[in-house]
């Protein structure tokens, strides 16, 4: 799982990160070395000693990456263009332990935008998790927050956890069974 073509790093300021699975924060210590074992939609799973740890995108600079820019939207954006652009982040959120989006996984469930008299919008969003004990059902939370609140016009986004209908494999895309083995 670990093999030669994993980047080294090592850590230049003190970051915290999440464990993975358990979800639980933690800080990793400037000097730390180790392994990026997942660079996926800005964010990274990385390995040191032992563990499994998430790096947000916001920490990127700590291992020596680039942060992402905030994206672009049209002039005079329609809730259509705003939307498009929701997805497009939406499917920039991955599982830290499985490398494919979360729109896919198909764990996103509702969208919708809500113009707001002020020009700007809010989004609400309801997504569930492979498994309702998963210790990073917050973190993805989180994330899906995050990369819809950079989107200009966006003025609040709230992302709920849904469990019913309970998530099942049909619901992934076509794309991600054959990526995970499932096709």
């Amino acid at each position: 799982m670990f093999g030669h073509t994993n980047e080294p790093f090592s850590i230049t300021r003190d970051v915290n990160v999440v464990i993975i699975p358990a979800g639980e924060p933690v800080i990793l210590r400037e000097g730390t070395s180790g392994f990026i074992t997942q660079a996926l939609g800005g964010s990274f799973t990385v390995y040191v000693e032992g563990n499994l740890f998430r790096v947000a995108g916001t920490d990127a600079d700590a291992i020596g990456k680039e942060l992402l820019p905030a994206p672009e939207i049209p002039e005079n954006a329609t809730d259509q263009d705003i939307e498009a652009i929701i997805w497009r982040q939406l499917k920039t959120c991955y599982d830290p332990e499985i490398p494919v989006n979360i729109v896919d996984l198909g764990l996103v469930y509702r969208c919708e935008i809500e113009a707001r008299p002020d020009g700007m919008r809010s989004v609400n969003v309801d997504m569930t998790l492979t498994a309702p004990g998963c210790g990073m059902g917050e973190i993805l939370v989180q994330d899906a927050q995050e990369k819809i609140a950079v989107i200009p016009t966006i003025a609040d986004v709230r992302v709920e956890l849904v469990f019913d209908p309970p998530w099942n494999q049909t619901m992934m895309s076509d794309e991600a069974r054959l990526q995970t083995g499932l096709m």
